[in-house]
């Protein structure tokens, strides 16, 4: 086999001309880094709380809810901008800029000394990540042919479980590590937060090397950025994009919904229903949660076959149905530590990986190269809009109606996009068929 024809493959995957192994490699160790980091900066947050800034057990939820906010806030304002520029300036220094962006708000999080400053903080990492997540959406349709976009967005799925273990089994001991050693607990904390802000300075340089250098100028370099983002907009007319957007939309409210709800349901069962104590309920709770993770973990190999299996529109309507099922089914159960909730999680992790990667290669499929930063751009501001709704909606029901009541907020949101995708589904044609 010659190596040009060698390089149009990676372990399976058919990747654009052009397009090398070094390439889709670096791409995605940026999955594995964005996920990272994404986990990193929420689970660390107690320990943040507790021992560096001593904030009061009883203003510390008051507090996440508004670094949660804020930092939505920032994704929502800025992801639509990034796409944009990503098609004027290219998608690597795009991603570079979003990995050194985090590496400046992890380098000043244990500095701050206010919740106001640390709000700030919070602003920069939300402009970082947002570039970040926004240029692996984009990549992933760059680099990948439309044949093998699903196999290629599995892939992403593991990549993505793999900086999730990575940062919940590995980065979170650190502070027990370097306590060991004779550090106080504001050193270890503010050691930890360096070591995770040179990783993300190394993956952002590593980038700068490992991505595909920008393509030649096109029409895009004369008009605005705001223009393209008005265009960005405009493509929600052809039918397969603006279900790609109603999707985005679900995807990530399934993500958001499973880490901000199901902990603390299962945890206020245990200890007032069960009888345990806080750290047993909690130690029960991240075992359910756990689950859930696994089963997302192990389904994205098998959403991202399927999804090159059969038409992505289809796809795409299998992991919405499982979404309606697996979370409305909350408001059955009656003992979430019971069987019935084991089963009722494995649906959740397979709505969670599936939604994710069969939406992404939608919007894959039915956006036009010359514009795709736009449009992805757009399809994750609709993601963060999700994230923002399901949070203060999920929020309400929890409080004045039922604990299920986040899952079945989101599960009826799955069942509003699926019907959306049968009454339009013979009316999408993918693009490379238009």
């Amino acid at each position: 086999m010659s190596e040009s024809v060698a390089e149009k493959k990676y372990l399976g995957i058919s990747v654009n001309e052009g397009v090398t192994a070094w390439h889709m490699s670096t791409f995605y160790l940026t999955c594995v880094a964005t996920i990272l980091l994404g986990t990193f900066i929420n689970a660390f947050q107690p320990f943040l709380f507790n021992e560096m800034m001593h904030i009061p057990t009883a203003e510390q939820g008051v507090v996440s809810g508004k670094l949660n906010f804020w930092g939505e806030m920032a994704i929502i304002g800025s992801v639509g901008v990034w796409g944009a520029l990503s098609d004027k300036l290219g998608r690597r220094l795009i991603m570079v800029l979003g990995f050194l962006l985090v590496a400046v708000a992890m380098y000043l999080y244990p500095q701050a000394e206010t919740v106001n400053e640390l709000v700030l903080y919070r602003i920069i990492y939300g402009l970082g990540i947002a570039s970040a997540t926004c240029m692996i959406v984009t990549l992933l349709a760059d680099y990948a042919k439309d044949i093998n976009r699903g196999k290629a967005a599995g892939l992403q799925g593991v990549c993505n479980g793999i900086g999730a273990v990575i940062a919940l089994f590995v980065l979170l001991r650190l502070p027990a590590v370097f306590q060991l050693q004779g550090m106080t607990a504001f050193d270890a904390g503010n050691l930890t937060y360096l070591l995770v802000a040179g990783f993300a300075v190394a993956v952002g340089l590593l980038s700068v090397r490992g991505l595909k250098a920008r393509p030649v100028a096109t029409q895009t370099d004369k008009q605005s950025v705001l223009s393209m983002m008005a265009d960005g907009v405009k493509a929600a007319r052809e039918p397969g994009i603006a279900l790609a957007y109603g999707a985005a939309f679900v995807s990530r409210a399934n993500l958001t919904i499973v880490g901000a709800f199901m902990t603390l349901w299962l945890s206020h069962y245990g200890t007032e229903e069960a009888g345990m104590s806080a750290a047993d309920a909690l130690k029960k709770a991240g075992i359910i949660v756990a689950i859930a993770q696994s089963v997302a973990l192990f389904g994205a190999p098998l959403f991202g076959i399927l999804t090159d299996k059969l038409n992505r529109v289809t796809a795409l309507l299998i992991a919405l149905f499982i979404t309606f099922i697996g979370y409305c089914s909350t408001y059955l159960i009656s003992d979430p530590f019971g069987s019935g909730m084991m089963v009722v999680v494995v649906l959740i992790g397979l709505s969670e990986i599936g939604a994710i990667i069969t939406s992404g290669v939608l919007i894959s499929q039915q956006t036009p190269e010359q514009n795709r930063g736009a449009v992805i751009g757009i399809f994750n501001l609709c993601g963060a809009i999700g994230i923002l709704v399901s949070s203060v909606a999920g929020g309400y029901l929890y409080d004045h109606w039922d604990q299920s009541g986040p899952f079945v907020f989101v599960g009826c949101c799955g069942l509003i996009v699926f019907i959306w995708g049968l009454v339009v589904k013979n009316r999408i044609v993918p693009l490379n068929q238009q």
